[in-house]
């Protein structure tokens, strides 16, 4: 009987030690962490910058554009709804 109380007792002291830093908080104490900064694509002047399709662009009227993300255009002050005589499309 004493072996099995000993035995117990090893287990639930391993069992604690090794459960003891589960229990650390998650965060540490301090102020809260800042967010991380990601890199922005710079535009030249003229320029706005605009995130179309996902991805990072810079717009001028005149430039090149995809006609399915008209709707996106429009929150940066364009549209791509101008054809050329090739069939292109371009910001206005």
């Amino acid at each position: 009987m004493r072996r099995h109380i000993a035995t117990a007792t090893a287990i639930l002291s391993l069992a604690l030690a090794v459960g003891a830093p589960v229990a650390a908080p998650a965060q540490p104490a301090g102020p809260p962490a800042q967010p991380v900064a990601s890199a922005a694509k710079t535009c030249r002047s003229g320029y706005v910058h605009g995130v179309i399709g996902g991805a990072q662009k810079c717009l001028r009227r005149g430039e090149f554009c995809a006609h399915r993300y008209d709707r996106q255009y429009r929150k940066y002050g364009f549209r791509c709804i101008h054809r050329d005589a090739r069939g292109n499309y371009h910001l206005t």
